[in-house]
């Protein structure tokens, strides 16, 4: 499901949300062992995952650890909001942690190209994020933000932006579920 949201959903009033998995929704810290207060530990048989370990040596890759808030899927589905992936998951964030996190099947960021360097210093997702927003009010949930992006998209993207930098080491808090929230109601 890599195509943008159809007409109907374009002509609702709904900003989109991109959301990051690795750090806001899966945190991730120095330790291991370390996991956040109210997270569960997940095994995911990710393919890109197995890939990369393969390619690393790995002869029988462990499935990924993913540390997952159960409370997250209900808490992002009542925000008002179009739910977008903008992770280097793409479409395996449908597959393996929509369904943990009680989330749809949801479109996603297919990028056309990921961890690249960028002329202006920015972010490698910045300037796709805000081509695939195409002028939509949209707000970015990521743990690698840097003032920069949110400089860069408020002088290119014609439509309100909010740029949300979590913790990777905590993920997504209530505070950051307000700020959403309160960033929503203010676009009227």
């Amino acid at each position: 499901m890599t195509d943008r949201p159809s007409p109907e959903c374009q002509a609702a009033p709904r900003p989109l949300l991109m959301l990051d998995v690795d750090g806001p929704l899966a945190p991730y810290v120095g330790s291991p062992y370390r996991r956040p207060e109210g997270y569960l530990t997940h095994r995911v048989a990710s393919r890109t995952w197995r890939e990369r370990q393969r390619a690393s040596g790995v002869r029988n890759p462990k499935p990924l650890r993913v540390w997952l808030h159960p409370e997250h899927g209900p808490a992002l589905r009542a925000l008002p909001f179009e739910l977008v992936w903008a992770t280097t998951w793409k479409d395996e964030a449908n597959e393996h942690l929509a369904p943990l996190l009680g989330l749809p099947e949801l479109p996603y960021v297919d990028w056309p190209s990921m961890h690249h360097g960028d002329p202006d210093g920015l972010h490698w997702k910045t300037r796709h994020l805000v081509e695939w927003a195409a002028g939509r009010p949209f707000a970015w949930v990521d743990d690698e933000l840097e003032p920069a992006d949110t400089a860069w998209i408020a002088a290119h993207h014609p439509a309100p932006a909010l740029t949300l930098p979590v913790d990777h080491r905590v993920g997504l808090r209530p505070a950051d579920f307000a700020a959403l929230t309160t960033w929503a109601a203010a676009l009227g």
